[in-house]
């Protein structure tokens, strides 16, 4: 029997075992070792705020519509799409291809097994020299590269960092490997000493000082060449706006919820000519889905950790078995500022 963590109401975890499949001759079945936790998009449907659960997706029309019911209803699945398994058992066309004890990464949920095409697991299998746990970074990190992507940064360009999470986190790490000048932007002071270790310029604290003045002041009042935001506070996105050079973009990375209040279209957006950018890891800039696509962005997050041009293990803050998701949650929703990548760990 295998196991895959619930919510089950708002705030409420639980577990549910599940029959393993048999497998068909072309597949392979991989035990979960690690999965991380993703703290935003995961703790919408935890804390009860994902507009899926209100609202159901036209994926035709690709519109949310206002209906008595959403799309999702509790229980749920827990999200989870940041996982490294193990594999354990191949079809019969597989032998020779794949063996047991060969490592895959991909998302498939908190889950303690999953049975996946081999071709699809050939594709993901955990380049040598890096650690088992940071392949829990694949897509995590294609949606901070992808965020890159969409930035466009030129050499030596002045990108501010909206948010330092740990998407953010990666964000800085990897503007940083492109050459630009990194100001990361956090309201917290340890998300600001992780940022400057991992290579940011300048840090700005947000709680204490107007952030945008203080990146214009940087940029002799000229402002960030291109800003990025990836907290998913309306907040912030007011001020990505504000602290962004005229006829300048900003990348809207974050998963907002709820009303936007602080945004306030008619001042600086509207004055300064700033273009939003939506980043989303289901599609690619349009000048690139040609030669990029959601495999690529993942592979090259892990070849960059194979040769040391990121470290993202050093996010790894709190391991939990994956029973005590409730707990994992419980940390990360009332105390993010003492947490940073949070790695759930299945037993065999």
């Amino acid at each position: 029997m295998g196991y895959q963590l619930m919510i089950e109401a708002p705030r409420r975890v639980g577990v549910v075992e599940y029959e393993e499949p048999a497998l068909a001759p072309q597949e392979v079945r991989l035990r979960t070792l690690y999965s991380g936790i993703s703290a935003g998009t995961e703790l919408t449907l935890y804390r009860g705020s994902n507009p899926y659960l209100e609202k159901s997706w036209n994926a035709g029309w690709r519109l949310f519509e206002p209906t008595d019911a959403g799309s999702w209803s509790y229980p749920h699945p827990a999200i989870g799409y940041e996982e490294l398994g193990e594999v354990t058992e191949v079809g019969a066309e597989v032998v020779g291809i794949l063996a047991p004890g060969q490592l895959v990464w991909g998302a498939w949920g908190h889950r303690s097994t999953h049975v996946v095409p081999a071709d699809w697991a050939l594709q993901r299998r955990l380049p040598g020299g890096v650690d088992p746990v940071c392949g829990i970074f694949g897509q995590i990190g294609s949606i901070a590269l992808n965020a890159i992507l969409d930035a466009d940064i030129h050499l030596g360009e002045t990108v501010a960092v909206f948010g330092q999470g740990v998407p953010g986190q990666m964000v800085t790490r990897l503007a940083k490997a492109s050459g630009a000048e990194v100001v990361a932007i956090d309201r917290l002071p340890q998300r600001l000493e992780l940022a400057r270790s991992g290579g940011a310029d300048h840090v700005i604290n947000g709680a204490s000082v107007d952030a945008a003045a203080a990146v214009k002041e940087l940029t002799g009042g000229r402002g960030a060449d291109v800003s990025i935001e990836i907290s998913g506070s309306y907040a912030a996105l007011h001020e990505a706006i504000r602290a962004t050079a005229r006829n300048s973009r900003v990348v809207v990375s974050g998963f907002y919820q709820g009303g936007a209040a602080p945004l306030r279209l008619g001042e600086e957006f509207h004055h300064n000519r700033v273009e939003l950018v939506s980043s989303q890891i289901g599609g690619i800039a349009r000048h690139l889905d040609h030669r990029w696509d959601r495999l690529r962005l993942e592979q090259t997050i892990m070849r960059l950790q194979q040769v040391g041009k990121v470290d993202f293990q050093r996010l790894i803050t709190h391991r939990f078995p994956a029973r005590d998701l409730q707990q994992a949650y419980e940390l990360l929703d009332q105390t993010p500022e003492a947490v940073g990548q949070v790695v759930l760990e299945f037993q065999a």
